[in-house]
């Protein structure tokens, strides 16, 4: 099976990364695809990961056997830090292999994979490993997700500057647009952060993605053209 498999992360935790990776799932089953979505790891986690949780609500689907299995979240860690820490606290080590045997499961029996990513793109997974060096090694291209929150320029664009010297391919730069922002910044920070792709190569769209109540009609096309 030719499984399209994506990595959704953010330039920072908390800016909508799960929404993005359960919306864009919903979409793609409704063309007709066998989607799944996967967190390889989940910190200040004591049950069902929140994430897939998260996922499988705005996908409306239920809690699955590959989620049961473990496969969706290898790594579901108590204390709510960075990966290598949570992972030290628990008392054990996130392995890239471990990662990489759940993903081909998934990958085999669908036509596409969505893995959220935890944090920001450079989080360590452990102390010589970083989340964005792990998705350059498995070769997959990424949508950025952004927001107009202070200090998003910043983090936008130091992310665009990684992806870039590490030649990842962006797929799309979702701006997501929840919360109560002044307008002049949403406007100015979607400025910059067009002339920063602009500027570092990256030939792709930016996706405004609304309240998310409100976002079952976003035109995704741009950004997963590509994919079908």
């Amino acid at each position: 099976m030719n499984t399209r498999v994506v990595a959704i992360c953010g330039i920072d935790t908390g800016v909508g990364k799960s929404v993005v990776t359960g919306l864009l799932a919903a979409f793609l089953a409704g063309q007709g695809g066998k989607v799944i979505t996967q967190k390889p790891v989940q910190t200040g986690c004591t049950g069902r990961p929140e994430d897939i949780l998260l996922h499988r609500r705005l996908m409306d689907a239920a809690w699955n056997e590959y989620d049961e299995r473990g496969l969706t979240c290898s790594y579901c860690l108590p204390f709510a830090g960075s990966p290598h820490l949570a992972a030290e606290m628990a008392g054990c080590r996130i392995e890239a292999a471990e990662i990489d045997r759940a993903s081909e499961i998934l990958a085999a029996e669908h036509d596409y994979l969505l893995i959220e990513g935890a944090g920001g793109l450079l989080v360590p997974l452990g102390e010589r490993l970083l989340l964005l060096d792990y998705f350059q090694e498995c070769g997959y291209p990424i949508i950025l997700v952004t927001t107009p929150h202070l200090g998003s320029i910043n983090h936008t664009l130091l992310s665009l500057e990684a992806m870039k010297k590490r030649g990842v391919r962006l797929l799309g730069l979702v701006y997501n647009l929840y919360g109560d922002n002044p307008v002049q910044i949403v406007r100015d920070s979607r400025r910059v952060m067009e002339r920063a792709l602009k500027n570092y190569g990256f030939l792709c769209p930016i996706v405004l993605l609304p309240d998310y109540h409100e976002s079952r009609s976003i035109n995704w096309w741009p950004v997963v053209g590509d994919m079908m």
